[in-house]
């Protein structure tokens, strides 16, 4: 069952990639936090979030 909606999967992907981003741009021991952009991008490709079923947070329409 998918909890996410379009605008949330897009704000995802954006965050998750900006995360990443950081595996290139960092240096050091905070570089690896950017693996934690794995986690937007993965429920951004599947449309849910088990964190949102937790809450009861739903952000994309019922369907009929």
């Amino acid at each position: 069952m998918k909890n996410v909606g379009s605008l949330d999967r897009v704000i995802r992907l954006l965050v998750g990639l900006v995360l990443l981003s950081g595996l290139v741009f960092l240096h050091g021991g905070i570089r690896y936090i950017g693996l934690i952009g794995f986690i937007p991008l993965l429920t951004a490709g599947i449309g849910f979030c088990p964190l949102y079923r937790v809450f009861g947070i739903r952000t994309c329409p019922l369907k009929k």
